[in-house]
């Protein structure tokens, strides 16, 4: 049977509320929520949870030994297993609590002049959009926007988009690996050495990249790149990196200046001294980064890489499901998707939300009479909306053919 036609096959079966996947059990979800919503703040398997609480009750027994003796080898440990992942090495990264910070830090870095452009898209995620317009604000530089469409055909509408909204002035571009809205996988292979070829520096977001989408810093030679691990990582909250190109390391800071600042030690780089230490915190997101790894590898055979295409290929069986269901063409080619994925709906006829992260009726009414936890975005801005389901490895087809049975039902 091809899998086109068990996608048929799921989607003629009973709109009972379905199951979770069978491997669901490594997660401590309700198991009266559809929990369609891994994109926002990620979801921690039971043994990765354990692992941090031992770090943590180690942690506790004494203190002081383990933050002055302790933690530095241990977090050297992790950069050298995450730096394997993502391409990088390990003293060019240096590890933040999400990607927002990450962002904030190499914009504090920066200095502009006035009249100077810095440049992002149209899918920008709205909190680094924020800080964008801080920046700008502060030195008198000007924010300019791509308006990259959706829907979209193919990778070089996008491209063709940014090139045509660079201009001498551009310093700087903030450009997102994994759009957060719309859930698109942008083509950052080709837009960064075109950009970083004209002496624009480029700061990817990809805060959904890493456990998503294949990752090789060193050879996408970005000046900045930040991402989460809390999100398809499946790391504790709290977990994310910062990677920055090594030419561009002297004289970078982190966002607090601590102890680092006037240390005297030369067996490590100062921006690893600084990065290191920037006060007292709670190390145990970052120490179980490794353990994350492991566990996701040893779902299956064939390890982590397997794992990413078994959430990748249910999410896009998932996109056929909907898109039948809701009769329209598919927003973007597959090429173009990772584990997230994005659908117009019908324009919303009530009043815009003031609820702070969004919350539209729709997405609550979704979760009190479906029990679906899922977004519904504004897009590009209300009455017009989309829906957003995340893909990882305890959610089962069935599911989501019960959120194309419930939104054909409610819209």
């Amino acid at each position: 049977m091809t899998a086109r036609s068990e996608v048929t096959s799921v989607a003629q079966s009973s709109m009972a509320r379905p199951a979770p996947a069978p491997e669901s059990v490594h997660w401590g979800l309700d198991e009266g929520t559809v929990f369609l919503n891994h994109g926002s703040f990620g979801a921690t398997p039971v043994r990765v949870l354990a692992a941090q609480r031992w770090w943590q009750e180690r942690m506790e027994r004494d203190p002081v030994e383990f933050v002055l003796h302790e933690v530095e080898p241990a977090l050297d440990r992790v950069r050298a297993v995450l730096g394997a992942f993502v391409g990088a090495h390990a003293d060019d990264l240096a590890l933040i609590p999400n990607a927002t910070t990450g962002v904030n830090t190499v914009l504090a870095n920066l200095r502009f002049q006035a009249g100077d452009e810095l440049l992002t898209t149209s899918q920008a995620y709205n909190a680094c959009n924020n800080a964008l317009r801080f920046t700008a604000e502060r030195y008198g530089a000007v924010v300019t926007c791509a308006n990259v469409p959706f829907p979209l055909q193919e990778p070089q509408q996008v491209v063709n988009a940014v090139m045509a909204a660079v201009t001498p002035r551009t310093r700087l571009f903030l450009l997102d690996h994994v759009t957060s809205p719309t859930g698109v996988v942008l083509p950052i292979e080709t837009l960064v050495p075109l950009l970083e070829s004209r002496g624009i520096a480029v700061l990817v977001d990809g805060a959904h990249a890493p456990g998503m989408v294949p990752l090789n810093l060193n050879e996408l030679g970005a000046s900045y790149y930040t991402g989460n691990c809390h999100k398809w990582l499946c790391t504790p909250k709290g977990s994310a990196f910062l990677h920055v190109r090594r030419d561009l390391q002297a004289n970078f800071r982190p966002l607090v200046i601590s102890h680092g600042a006037n240390a005297v030690r030369t067996d490590r780089s100062r921006f690893r001294i600084e990065f290191d230490w920037t006060g007292t915190m709670d190390p145990t997101p970052f120490l179980v980064i490794p353990d994350a790894l492991q566990f996701l590898g040893s779902l299956q055979a064939g390890g982590i890489a397997e794992h990413m295409r078994i959430i990748r290929e249910r999410a896009l069986q998932g996109r056929h499901i909907l898109a039948q269901a809701l009769n329209i063409d598919m927003p973007a080619p597959d090429s173009m998707i990772g584990t997230l994925a994005a659908f117009p709906l019908p324009d919303d006829p009530g009043e815009p939300s003031d609820h702070p992260l969004y919350l539209s009726q729709l997405q609550l009414q979704l979760k009190r009479e479906f029990g679906i936890q899922i977004p519904i975005i504004p897009w590009p801005r209300h009455p017009r909306r989309l829906v957003r389901y995340a893909v990882q490895r305890y959610n089962s087809l069935e599911q989501l053919v019960y959120l194309a049975h419930a939104l054909t039902a409610v819209c």
